[in-house]
């Protein structure tokens, strides 16, 4: 009787996703993934951290640089080895640095970092490689990686479960990622000029289940399909795994509204019609009504926000009757959508695309026009975010450092 009631009790408080680990025997009471449920569990794992000043991320080894090798050398002069000496890495042009190579099985829990330098985000590629794969499971640019694909001096600030980005260009990512025998981090310089990071991986050292997937994350960028109209957010996945999360990079080069086109999933053999439709672009990133906040004694504004799940990031919010309507465009935007309480789950084939559309004929004042559909051609760039069990199709090609870095800057045509 009283072993019920402490167990309705555990129910009560913190869900009953973790009262069957209370009935383990203390030594199986070690949780793979960290969580406030299973933050009270002691658990066998060790603790490890890589950056710079301990780039192995071996027990001891942390602020160990002697003053002479140190980033910060001059920095530190009077005070010496231990205060700091190698907080930063530079980066030479047009070459690839390893972050991290942790070995033997685990789980990333956190990764932090900020570039310096006047290299642009989109000229450092981040790659994650798992086990010993030759391909990498993450492949994208620093920036868009963290929801924050708009370069230097337009990076959002953003408050959700996943991905944090506070002010200073703090770019944080809370995506659990298991690993079996190794995980491998690099970040690829291709600008011309040097780049500065201050960086932090923490992991876990620890046991993996049998069905723990792997971490994924693949970038894509261009227009929508010019015969279906839609921009696919990914394709060719094979295996079985869950989709987790979106962000997307949005410049809208037309006026009035933008955002109609339906988010589409494809599931384990759908082809011509998908097994998830969604109603809307804006609907799909958890808002409504072209994110517009009406003030009764002013205009409409676009209004952003940033939320556990979804947010929306307007670079520069928006007069709706002022700028809606200009015919140059340039309206620029992001979007993210994690899946963290409703995975999109497949057994062995995924596809996700999403539409580009608008309205015909409009006008000032006339935020739909004439009320039928248009489809666009806006600028778009994506990472789509998905656990699966490897091994994994190869990712399209990124496109060259110039032709990602000209779509960061105002005015690009």
């Amino acid at each position: 009787m009283a072993r019920r009631r402490l167990e309705r009790f555990w129910r009560a408080l913190i869900g009953a996703a973790s009262v069957w680990a209370l009935a383990l025997p203390a030594t199986a009471q070690a949780p793979t993934v960290a969580g406030l449920q299973t933050l009270f569990l002691l658990s066998d794992a060790r603790s490890r951290s890589i950056g710079p000043e301990n780039l192995t991320g071996q027990p001891g080894m942390g602020a160990r640089t002697e003053l002479k090798d140190g980033s910060a050398k001059y920095a530190a002069k009077d005070l010496g080895r231990g205060w700091k000496v190698n907080p930063y890495i530079v980066i030479p042009a047009g070459t690839t640095f390893t972050l991290g190579d942790a070995r033997g099985s685990g789980v990333i829990n956190h990764i932090w970092m900020t570039l310096g330098g006047a290299a642009d985000y989109r000229s450092a590629i981040l790659r994650i490689y798992w086990d010993d794969e030759a391909t990498p499971s993450v492949e994208t640019p620093a920036g868009d990686f963290f929801a924050a694909g708009w370069g230097r001096g337009a990076e959002p600030v953003i408050n959700s479960q996943v991905v944090a980005v506070n002010p200073g260009s703090g770019f944080n990512s809370f995506w659990q990622m298991p690993f079996r025998k190794r995980a491998r981090l690099t970040l690829e310089n291709r600008s011309s000029k040097s780049l500065t990071i201050y960086y932090q991986i923490d992991y876990s050292q620890t046991a993996v289940p049998a069905n723990a997937g792997y971490f994924h994350a693949q970038f894509r960028t261009g227009k929508a399909d010019a015969a279906t109209g839609a921009y696919t957010l990914l394709d060719g996945v094979r295996g079985q795994g869950q989709y987790v999360g979106t962000y997307l990079r949005h410049r809208a080069l037309s006026p009035g509204w933008w955002g109609e086109g339906e988010v589409k999933f494809y599931l384990d053999g759908d082809r011509d019609f998908p097994t998830l439709a969604g109603t809307g672009e804006e609907d799909y990133f958890l808002g409504s009504y072209s994110y517009i906040k009406h003030d009764p004694k002013g205009p409409y504004v676009e209004t952003s926000y940033s939320s556990a799940y979804a947010g929306f990031l307007a670079t520069q919010p928006r007069n709706v009757d002022a700028d809606y309507f200009k015919p140059d465009g340039d309206r620029r935007y992001g979007e993210y959508r994690w899946h963290i309480l409703d995975p999109v789950r497949f057994q062995h084939e995924l596809k996700v695309t999403i539409q580009n559309l608008g309205w015909k004929g409009v006008t000032a004042g006339r935020i739909l026009g004439d009320g039928t559909y248009l489809p666009l051609h806006d600028d778009l760039s994506s990472v789509a975010y998905w656990y699966q069990a490897e091994p994994h199709a190869p990712f399209p090609k990124l496109p060259d450092d110039a032709a990602l870095t000209e779509l960061t800057k105002p005015g690009t045509p």
